[in-house]
Protein backbone atom coordinates (compact mmCIF):
# COMPACT_ATOMS: atom_id res chain seq x y z
CA UNK A 1 0.00 0.00 0.00
CA UNK A 2 2.95 2.32 0.83
CA UNK A 3 4.07 1.56 -2.62
CA UNK A 4 0.90 2.49 -3.89
CA UNK A 5 0.76 6.05 -2.30
CA UNK A 6 4.54 6.48 -3.34
CA UNK A 7 3.87 6.00 -7.22
CA UNK A 8 0.29 7.91 -7.04
CA UNK A 9 2.51 11.09 -5.46
CA UNK A 10 5.39 10.38 -7.99
CA UNK A 11 3.00 10.55 -10.72
CA UNK A 12 0.83 13.43 -9.77
CA UNK A 13 4.05 15.43 -9.00
CA UNK A 14 5.33 14.47 -12.53
CA UNK A 15 1.96 15.37 -14.03
CA UNK A 16 2.15 18.86 -11.83
CA UNK A 17 5.56 19.72 -13.52
CA UNK A 18 4.37 19.13 -17.18
CA UNK A 19 1.57 20.84 -16.57
CA UNK A 20 3.44 24.19 -15.02
CA UNK A 21 6.14 23.57 -17.84
CA UNK A 22 3.37 24.07 -20.33
CA UNK A 23 1.86 26.87 -18.88
CA UNK A 24 5.26 28.36 -18.60
CA UNK A 25 5.39 27.72 -22.05
CA UNK A 26 2.56 29.40 -23.26
CA UNK A 27 3.13 32.24 -20.94
CA UNK A 28 6.82 32.47 -22.62
CA UNK A 29 5.28 32.29 -25.94
CA UNK A 30 2.73 35.07 -24.90
CA UNK A 31 5.28 37.43 -23.46
CA UNK A 32 7.19 37.90 -26.64
CA UNK A 33 4.61 37.85 -29.01
CA UNK A 34 3.87 41.08 -26.86
CA UNK A 35 7.54 42.36 -26.99
CA UNK A 36 7.52 41.77 -30.49
CA UNK A 37 4.60 43.69 -30.71
CA UNK A 38 6.15 46.39 -28.79
CA UNK A 39 9.10 46.57 -30.54
CA UNK A 40 7.40 46.69 -33.90
CA UNK A 41 5.08 49.64 -32.36
CA UNK A 42 7.95 51.69 -31.39
CA UNK A 43 9.94 51.26 -34.33
CA UNK A 44 6.86 52.39 -36.36
CA UNK A 45 6.21 55.73 -33.66
CA UNK A 46 10.20 56.20 -34.14
CA UNK A 47 10.06 56.78 -37.87
CA UNK A 48 12.72 54.26 -37.86
CA UNK A 49 12.32 51.34 -39.67
CA UNK A 50 13.29 48.88 -42.78
CA UNK A 51 11.05 47.71 -44.65
CA UNK A 52 12.92 44.36 -45.95
CA UNK A 53 11.06 43.37 -49.25
CA UNK A 54 11.06 39.47 -50.01
CA UNK A 55 8.97 39.64 -53.50
CA UNK A 56 7.40 41.42 -55.84
CA UNK A 57 4.14 41.26 -57.27
CA UNK A 58 3.89 43.65 -60.30
CA UNK A 59 0.06 44.55 -61.52
CA UNK A 60 0.66 42.39 -64.41
CA UNK A 61 2.71 38.68 -64.90
CA UNK A 62 4.19 36.72 -61.79
CA UNK A 63 5.18 36.93 -58.09
CA UNK A 64 9.22 37.16 -58.32
CA UNK A 65 11.17 36.11 -55.24
CA UNK A 66 13.54 38.43 -54.74
CA UNK A 67 17.07 37.17 -53.92
CA UNK A 68 18.99 40.32 -53.33
CA UNK A 69 18.08 42.84 -50.66
CA UNK A 70 15.46 45.21 -51.67
CA UNK A 71 14.28 47.80 -49.13
CA UNK A 72 13.00 50.80 -48.14
CA UNK A 73 14.70 52.58 -45.27
CA UNK A 74 12.50 55.27 -43.28
CA UNK A 75 13.84 57.84 -41.30
CA UNK A 76 12.21 61.05 -39.29
CA UNK A 77 14.26 62.80 -41.58
CA UNK A 78 14.56 60.94 -45.14
CA UNK A 79 13.35 57.77 -47.38
CA UNK A 80 15.66 55.84 -49.39
CA UNK A 81 14.24 53.54 -51.66
CA UNK A 82 16.47 50.77 -53.28
CA UNK A 83 13.26 48.32 -54.79
CA UNK A 84 13.69 46.76 -58.56
CA UNK A 85 10.84 47.23 -60.89
CA UNK A 86 8.84 44.83 -63.18
CA UNK A 87 5.74 46.36 -65.08
CA UNK A 88 4.11 48.48 -67.78
CA UNK A 89 5.56 52.07 -68.34
CA UNK A 90 3.04 54.62 -70.35
CA UNK A 91 5.59 57.11 -70.96
CA UNK A 92 8.98 57.18 -73.09
CA UNK A 93 12.05 55.69 -71.58
CA UNK A 94 15.44 56.44 -71.21
CA UNK A 95 16.55 52.76 -72.11
CA UNK A 96 20.32 53.61 -71.02
CA UNK A 97 18.90 54.32 -67.65
CA UNK A 98 20.28 51.26 -65.39
CA UNK A 99 18.78 52.97 -62.38
CA UNK A 100 15.00 51.22 -61.23
CA UNK A 101 12.73 54.08 -60.76
CA UNK A 102 12.16 52.63 -57.50
CA UNK A 103 15.52 53.20 -56.43
CA UNK A 104 15.51 57.05 -54.77
CA UNK A 105 16.48 59.04 -51.93
CA UNK A 106 14.20 61.77 -50.55
CA UNK A 107 14.08 64.44 -47.53
CA UNK A 108 11.23 66.07 -48.67
CA UNK A 109 8.03 63.75 -48.02
CA UNK A 110 4.64 63.69 -46.41
CA UNK A 111 4.25 60.54 -43.51
CA UNK A 112 1.31 59.37 -42.31
CA UNK A 113 0.63 56.19 -39.92
CA UNK A 114 -2.98 55.30 -38.67
CA UNK A 115 -4.02 52.58 -36.85
CA UNK A 116 -5.01 49.46 -39.32
CA UNK A 117 -6.90 46.38 -38.33
CA UNK A 118 -5.95 43.63 -36.06
CA UNK A 119 -3.13 45.36 -34.02
CA UNK A 120 -1.67 46.52 -37.36
CA UNK A 121 -0.76 49.98 -39.05
CA UNK A 122 -1.35 51.74 -42.07
CA UNK A 123 1.37 54.34 -43.51
CA UNK A 124 1.38 56.28 -46.14
CA UNK A 125 4.27 57.86 -47.58
CA UNK A 126 4.37 60.37 -50.58
CA UNK A 127 7.82 61.65 -51.87
CA UNK A 128 7.35 65.26 -53.22
CA UNK A 129 10.69 65.36 -55.05
CA UNK A 130 10.42 62.42 -56.71
CA UNK A 131 8.06 62.73 -59.46
CA UNK A 132 7.45 58.96 -61.06
CA UNK A 133 6.81 58.11 -57.14
CA UNK A 134 2.89 59.36 -56.12
CA UNK A 135 2.70 57.03 -52.87
CA UNK A 136 3.80 54.48 -51.17
CA UNK A 137 1.69 52.66 -49.00
CA UNK A 138 2.65 50.53 -46.36
CA UNK A 139 0.45 47.93 -44.19
CA UNK A 140 2.23 46.64 -41.27
CA UNK A 141 0.84 43.58 -39.25
CA UNK A 142 1.71 43.50 -35.74
CA UNK A 143 4.09 41.24 -35.96
CA UNK A 144 5.82 42.57 -38.07
CA UNK A 145 5.22 41.27 -41.60
CA UNK A 146 4.57 43.59 -44.22
CA UNK A 147 3.04 44.71 -47.59
CA UNK A 148 3.56 47.58 -49.86
CA UNK A 149 2.28 49.14 -52.52
CA UNK A 150 4.08 51.49 -54.78
CA UNK A 151 1.62 53.78 -57.15
CA UNK A 152 3.53 55.73 -60.15
CA UNK A 153 2.40 58.18 -62.19
CA UNK A 154 3.87 57.15 -65.17
CA UNK A 155 3.78 53.42 -64.47
CA UNK A 156 1.74 50.59 -63.44
CA UNK A 157 1.29 49.95 -59.69
CA UNK A 158 3.43 47.20 -58.32
CA UNK A 159 3.83 45.88 -55.03
CA UNK A 160 6.29 43.79 -52.21
CA UNK A 161 5.94 41.70 -49.66
CA UNK A 162 8.35 41.42 -46.42
CA UNK A 163 8.66 42.41 -43.31
CA UNK A 164 9.43 45.46 -41.04
CA UNK A 165 12.81 45.57 -39.30
CA UNK A 166 15.12 47.68 -37.05
CA UNK A 167 16.60 50.40 -38.75
CA UNK A 168 20.88 49.92 -38.68
CA UNK A 169 22.73 52.89 -38.01
CA UNK A 170 26.53 52.41 -39.30
CA UNK A 171 29.04 53.45 -36.90
CA UNK A 172 31.93 55.65 -38.91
Amino acid sequence: MKRFFVLKTAVLLFMGALISTGLFAQETKAQQKADKVAKIKSLIDSQNYVFVAQNALPMSGRMRNLTSEYNVIVGADSVISYLPYFGRVYTSVDYGATKSPLDFKTKSFDYNATPGKKDGWNITIKPKDHRSVQSMNLSVSSEGYASLQVTSSDRSPISFNGYITERKVKKK
